[in-house]
């Protein structure tokens, strides 16, 4: 049996680091295992669901390197919701329900005055025909709710959890359909998962309740449920919860220049035991992705940990990777030489211009503005090559005595007007010759 997992968005908006981390994990596990990818948008909620938050999922999985395998939308299928709906009338496992948000929320404050939990008395299912025409005739009409077993616990092995055992009578009877017909995502979830050959299901630790009352519907359905690994949340590196990881995502990676891989490489490895490494490919994280590897604590995430694993990883990567994103006129060398000093591709352009555009002429001490004299003489008489820097050095040290700092910096400032920067044995051949002498010959 091929594997599936499903990534199920609601495109009430656009994606965050949690989302993301959820639909990573499932795309790995998939790609581990020569499974399969699923995209299912949740999009029955009409009024909230946008075609452009769609449009922004697919970029933005697009973006990381996860395009699905498949793709299906809820509002696509809501016969099939339908038809599944009335075999569970038919046999007895959902009712409806009369009582109003406000009786609803009465009944929870009674029981929790008197320390028991909120759990829903079933009280819809003692009314009377006569109880309920006259609710019809006030013009009420039922949500609908799925009758749980409570005659025995729920037990799964969960993937991250271990052994996981609810009592069913402890579990309200969950709503799975509001007054006007529309769905929640209780059982079209099941029955998609079902339809679709989910094998399994990979998300956060928030859905483990929805876990316990889902495993009875997809027995009330006949179907084996599919196994599940619930992960532990993200939270802030404050160690709680924070509203800003709830609109951190894609666009602010672009914006802040972030390479694709180095999310994923983030991603892969929050929750787990295992380093976090600037790797530039997917393929060691895949070989050691084993949901045995996570941990129940919260998993722990800090932007400033991304930036500094993306400046690692630009440092790592080849010509070839980055070329369609350097200045036009950029090699092999240049890239080479300047890509140790920038923490993103964004800051390539402005060491690119101080090799092959013009820089300022920064007022050095008479001192050092005729050891530049010096060295413009020295270099005009050179014959050029990639060794031209240390020959250069080499020759000045030797007539002016200079060595360490005052012998290196004076030229790097007079050729590239920084103070740091790539090395200059690399740069000083990118610079060029000519406007070296051009560069040198203003002191």
């Amino acid at each position: 049996m091929t594997l599936k997992t499903r990534f199920a968005p609601s495109p009430t908006g656009h994606l965050h680091v949690g989302n993301i981390r959820t639909a990573l994990h499932n795309w790995m596990f998939a790609r581990k295992t020569g499974g399969q990818f699923l995209l299912r948008l949740d999009d029955t909620d009409a009024e909230r669901s946008k075609e452009e938050f769609v449009e922004g999922i697919r970029r933005d999985l697009d973006w990381l390197g996860m395009g699905a395998d498949g793709e299906a939308r809820q509002s696509d299928r809501f016969d099939l919701y339908d038809a599944g709906f009335e075999k569970l009338k038919t046999t007895g496992r959902v009712y409806p329900c009369y009582e109003t948000a406000q009786e609803l929320e009465l009944k929870r404050k009674i029981l929790l005055g008197r320390g028991k939990p909120p759990v829903y008395d079933r009280g819809a299912l003692e009314l009377t025909d006569a109880q309920i025409a006259v609710y019809e005739a006030e013009g009420r009409r039922p949500h609908w709710r799925f009758k749980l077993d409570h005659d025995r616990p729920i037990i799964w092995t969960d993937l991250v959890r271990g052994e996981q055992k609810f009592d069913a009578s402890l579990l309200s009877d969950p709503v799975i359909r509001r007054e006007d017909g529309s769905w929640l995502y209780m059982l079209p979830s099941a029955i998609d998962d079902v339809d679709m050959g989910i094998t399994h299901v990979v998300r956060g630790e928030d859905h483990v309740s929805n876990t316990a009352a889902q495993i009875q519907m997809f027995e009330a359905m006949d179907a084996s449920p599919p196994e599940f690994a619930h992960e532990a949340l993200l939270v802030g590196k404050e160690g709680k919860l924070s509203k800003r990881l709830g609109s951190l995502g894609v666009a602010s990676f672009r914006e802040q220049h972030i390479e694709p891989i180095a999310v994923v490489a983030l991603m892969a490895r929050l929750g787990t035991s295992d380093p976090v490494e600037p790797v530039t490919s997917v393929a060691p994280l895949l070989e050691t992705f084993d949901f045995a590897r996570f941990s129940r604590a919260p998993a722990r995430f800090d932007d400033e940990e991304l930036k500094l694993l993306n400046q690692k990883i630009v440092h790592q990567l080849d010509y070839a990777d980055v070329a369609k994103r350097l200045p036009a006129d950029m090699d092999e060398a240049g890239w080479h030489a300047i890509r140790p000093n920038v923490a993103n591709i964004s800051e390539v352009a402005d060491w690119w211009n101080i090799a092959s555009g013009d820089i300022d002429r920064l007022d050095l001490d008479a001192e050092d503005a005729a050891y530049i004299r010096s060295a413009h003489e020295a270099l005009t008489s050179m014959d050029w090559g990639d060794d031209i820097w240390k020959r250069l050095t080499s020759t000045l040290k030797d007539t002016t005595g200079r060595k360490g700092k005052a012998l290196f910096m004076p030229l790097r400032l007079a050729l590239t007007g920084k103070a740091h920067g790539p090395d200059m044995g690399e740069m000083l051949p990118l610079i060029g010759q000519d406007k070296a002498l051009a560069r040198l010959v203003r002191y």
